[in-house]
């Protein structure tokens, strides 16, 4: 804001305080009075305070640009972990990414997946809705089928079987399936080692369509290559 404006605020401010002050002279609260006015003089020193810090970028922002959360599974192959983050930033890039659905929203229940159909807002498929959801932003039938390959604790037995969508099971479904040579006709792991993950992300860009090569980019998917780096040295560690 520039100065002039602050000045000008200060200076309407500053007259309310000295209004409420007289008034309080001849009310029998005097005391409620004063405190209205200590208040209002609080708020005059953040509102001066706060235009005159410098804006910028926030801690969590600033951080989502070099990498994302640690995984809540343990072990692994540190190649598909660093993988799996790397999927997180341009997919479920926020401080609860295991319990976002899309648009934004979160959810507390992961009982199972949360099959809540929103309506797409931007992209080549406005006016449809989709089901993604979680860290890997999969949808509903995905995550059924994937579940039922990959899910290695599901409740139930026979066709009644339950797949939770805790975070726990959202990662280790998404490794075990990346992990899968027989599911991407290429092993994945292998191309990671030989240092071909702009080729993995392409590969991967018909499922996770944010990943630099797929019908929905977006202001991540160009560094998506540095940020798997940079999550892969945390991996090996």
């Amino acid at each position: 804001m520039p100065l002039a404006n602050k000045v000008k605020n200060c200076f309407y401010l500053g007259c309310l305080i000295l209004v409420l002050s007289r008034l309080g002279a001849t009310d029998r609260t005097q005391a409620n009075s004063w405190q209205r006015s200590q208040q209002l003089w609080s708020r005059l020193s953040q509102l001066w305070n706060s235009e005159s810090t410098p804006r910028t970028l926030s801690s969590d922002l600033a951080t989502s640009i070099y990498g994302t959360q640690p995984l809540v599974m343990e072990g692994g192959d540190p190649y598909i972990r660093a993988l799996m983050r790397t999927i997180t930033a341009s997919e479920a890039n926020v401080s609860r990414p295991y319990h976002v659905i899309y648009g934004g929203k979160l959810v507390n229940d992961l009982e199972e997946h949360p099959q809540q159909c929103v309506t797409i807002v931007a992209g080549p498929n406005t006016g449809n809705c989709t089901t993604a959801a979680g860290r890997y932003q999969m949808l509903d039938f995905t995550w059924d089928n994937k579940a039922q390959q990959y899910h290695p604790q599901p409740s139930g037995f026979w066709r009644w079987k339950n797949y939770s969508f805790e975070a726990e099971y959202q990662d280790a479904v998404v490794h075990a399936w990346l992990s899968d040579p027989d599911a991407w006709s290429r092993d994945i792991p292998q191309l990671l080692r030989q240092g071909e993950i702009n080729n993995v992300l392409r590969l991967l860009s018909g499922t996770w369509t944010s990943l630099g090569y797929g019908i929905e980019t977006n202001s991540m998917s160009d560094l998506l290559p540095q940020i798997y780096q940079n999550m892969l040295q945390e991996e090996l560690g």
